[in-house]
């Protein structure tokens, strides 16, 4: 596919993108399992540089032995670190869903909040999680998810040429109306699991081919 030159062409090869998406992954959402909106931010924590796969295999585990925030945020910091070692920087990850534990029983009532201002207080929750919380939990598009598959993708498809995660953001969110951000981003991240690899994108059964010219594009099986 040629570059497109003007504003009307650019505009239509969006379109045609999510026209794509739409219909080859239609109903998408996060595969982080959960069940509520504080083990959703629980598990968006541990996911840090880690798999959903992965954390999908800690989780039952922690949430059987800590069932409610409360219990979390008394919870000895030595066993949580050993539920959740698998999913690396366990350290780390600990200290973040002690400290979100105790911080939503201290100024949210024991409730996750339903703000982007307020989430990003919480420890552990910087904007990537609070727009996945927000997005899946509550339906409430804030922002546009970018994680590593996003940042890729965002920039073969060259709606962006930035490299930081929160300028990739902001250009997807002036392109993107504001009612796609929350499925865009999950359609992309099952789009850059199943076909747009980070090293063999497999692009000769790639939907989106007919609207790509990435320079790293193989056509060649």
């Amino acid at each position: 596919m040629l570059r497109p030159k003007t504003a009307a062409e650019r505009k239509a090869r969006l379109a045609r993108i999510l026209e794509l998406l739409d219909e080859h992954y239609p109903n998408v959402t996060c595969e982080l399992n959960h069940e509520t909106p504080w083990q959703l931010l629980a598990a968006t924590i541990l996911s840090a540089q880690c798999t959903d796969k992965r954390v999908n295999m800690v989780t039952p585990d922690l949430f059987r032995r800590y069932p409610t925030i409360r219990d979390l945020a008394n919870a000895h910091p030595a066993e949580v670190s050993e539920i959740i070692r698998t999913t690396g920087f366990f350290n780390n990850k600990t200290k973040s869903l002690i400290g979100a534990a105790k911080k939503l029983l201290a100024d949210f009532k024991g409730e996750v909040p339903r703000t982007m201002k307020e989430l990003l207080s919480v420890p552990g929750a910087a904007r990537k999680t609070a727009n996945v919380v927000l997005g899946t939990a509550y339906g409430i598009a804030t922002g546009v998810v970018v994680d590593t598959h996003v940042q890729r993708i965002a920039r073969r498809l060259d709606l962006t040429k930035q490299t930081a995660p929160e300028k990739i953001e902001q250009d997807l969110m002036k392109i993107l109306p504001q009612e796609r951000w929350i499925l865009f981003s999950h359609q992309i991240i099952h789009h850059g699991r199943k076909i747009c690899e980070a090293r063999r994108p497999k692009c000769p059964i790639c939907p989106l081919e007919q609207v790509c010219y990435s320079k790293d594009k193989r056509l060649a099986a």
